[in-house]
């Protein structure tokens, strides 16, 4: 273990984004026996407990703190990180035999020591000097072998594990993974990667730094969108699967040089994809604050809605991030009119988003003075035309591309609605009935233009974009 300290970024936009999955408020927690570490190495430490419902299970973290004093031996830092260990370990034993078990749980113990001159008698002196503010993360790690050799624990199947992570590789983790849905992902390859060391007797990853790169590098990543892609063939929202994906996932089955530049690519993406929906999130508490919604007082607890923006896929926020790059390179005439695109999440079936690109031109069917005032309206429609009997939620988004001073920046609009469950039968029934009156619809276009071509055979015909109206700049909630 390493005697010296380093500050690194602390999670990234990830970071931030999970306190929008957050149940209740953190809890504080007393571990028995940390007294007694306390006293033994003029020590003090902290614990809390935070729950997080993401969308595939619930993610509980115990944050735990150790403050040593800065003169602390390495041996001494051993020591007190092992005991500091067990106890959150009798901890989390003693949790688990009063609340009920939950299948689809991950449980986090992330563990910081913080070496400072300000720990005196256990206790952390009231300080504003700037050193004090400056957080040191002593930088330790685990791996797997620290389990094998120097904290033998239970690792079977059967038991729900407490995952442990120094802070440092907590927040590298959450900065890697980028989403909160690859996150969980990792901690399932991390606990099946742990179980398999137990098993073989062999530690099968160094450290936690090297795995998440493995993780990151595995053709596995894009078996969620494969399934989400073959779902969308077989209700004919597309005639063909996805070439980008089938391109990258075939690159990283065989692991080519491209590999690693779709990774770039995807990572970039969930960068920029995390600053937009960050953008959306707070032009809505903003706007809620303006009103004085008490309601409001409650975020992120409150409300919900921001998980359908942040819970895509590194290969899902790739897709709707490629889908803005091609605006630019459209027509001048598409531009200047505005145009609607459907795209649908690929990490669940069922959350569609219909992306409306204003028109520039103010006069244009799909300008933004149009196009706002429908955007309830515009969701509904396309939630009953839906052939997805999966389909949860329609995210509609009004994007206007703003150019000043040679800078072109992106304002969005959002309406987010939720969807009742809709039997496969009833959705068969409502897609036949769109069909008789889309057929019935041409029929009547077509004696419509035949009479208007007896009637002027020179009369000019106009290339007409799918009319739509859309509206509002805030979110809908449920009731």
């Amino acid at each position: 273990m390493s005697h010296s300290s380093t500050i690194i970024s602390d999670g990234g936009y990830l970071a931030s984004e999970l306190a929008c999955y957050l149940q209740t408020a953190a809890v504080d927690i007393a571990l028995a026996g940390m007294q007694t570490t306390e006293q033994q190495y003029d020590a003090r430490y902290s614990a809390r407990s935070y729950h997080y419902q993401l969308s595939s299970g619930k993610l509980q973290l115990l944050a735990l703190t150790l403050y040593l004093p800065m003169s602390t031996s390495s041996a001494d830092i051993e020591r007190a990180r092992m005991t500091a260990i067990k106890a959150a370990l009798a901890w989390h034993k003693s949790s688990l035999s009063q609340n009920e078990h939950v299948a689809q749980t991950h449980d986090i113990l992330v563990f910081d020591i913080q070496l400072t001159d300000n720990v005196v008698d256990g206790h952390k002196k009231n300080t504003d000097s700037q050193d004090s503010k400056q957080l040191n993360h002593l930088q330790h790690a685990f791996g797997a072998r620290y389990f094998l050799e120097d904290l033998v624990v239970d690792m079977s199947e059967g038991g729900q594990q407490l995952q442990v992570f120094s802070w440092h590789d907590w927040h590298s983790i959450l900065v890697a993974v980028q989403t909160p849905c690859e996150l969980w992902r990792f901690l399932n390859y991390h606990l099946e990667q742990l179980q398999y060391s137990v098993i073989s007797h062999v530690p099968s990853f160094v450290s936690e730094e090297v795995l998440v790169a493995e993780f990151l590098q595995s053709a596995s990543l894009f078996t969620p969108a494969i399934t989400v892609d073959n779902a969308l063939n077989k209700y004919d929202i597309q005639d063909k699967p996805n070439p980008a994906l089938v391109a990258m996932a075939l690159a990283y089955k065989n692991q080519s040089t491209t590999a690693q530049m779709y990774q770039q690519h995807m990572q970039q993406a969930a960068t920029l994809w995390s600053q937009l929906s960050t953008q959306m999130i707070a032009a809505y508490a903003d706007k809620q604050t303006s009103s004085n919604d008490q309601e409001s007082s409650t975020e992120p607890l409150g409300f919900r809605w921001q998980q359908q923006l942040l819970d895509e896929s590194l290969f899902s926020r790739h897709e709707l991030i490629r889908t803005l790059y091609r605006h630019p390179k459209q027509s001048k005439t598409l531009q200047q009119d505005g145009y609607i695109v459907h795209q649908h999440s690929y990490e669940t079936l069922g959350r569609h988003y219909v992306l409306i690109f204003y028109g520039q031109n103010a006069q244009a069917k799909n300008s933004k003075n149009v196009i706002q005032p429908n955007l309830a309206k515009i969701a509904q429609d396309v939630a009953t035309r839906l052939p997805i009997a999966e389909l949860h939620h329609i995210v509609v988004l009004g994007i206007d591309f703003i150019t000043e001073v040679n800078e072109t920046f992106i304002d969005i609009d959002v309406w987010i609605q939720s969807v009742d469950a809709m039997t496969q039968r009833e959705r068969q029934l409502t897609k036949q009935i769109q069909q008789l009156k889309s057929k019935k619809s041409l029929q009547n276009t077509q004696k419509a233009e035949k009479q208007a071509a007896q009637n002027s055979e020179s009369h000019p015909q106009s290339d007409k974009l799918p009319q739509v109206r859309l509206s509002l700049s805030i979110p809908a909630r449920k009731k």
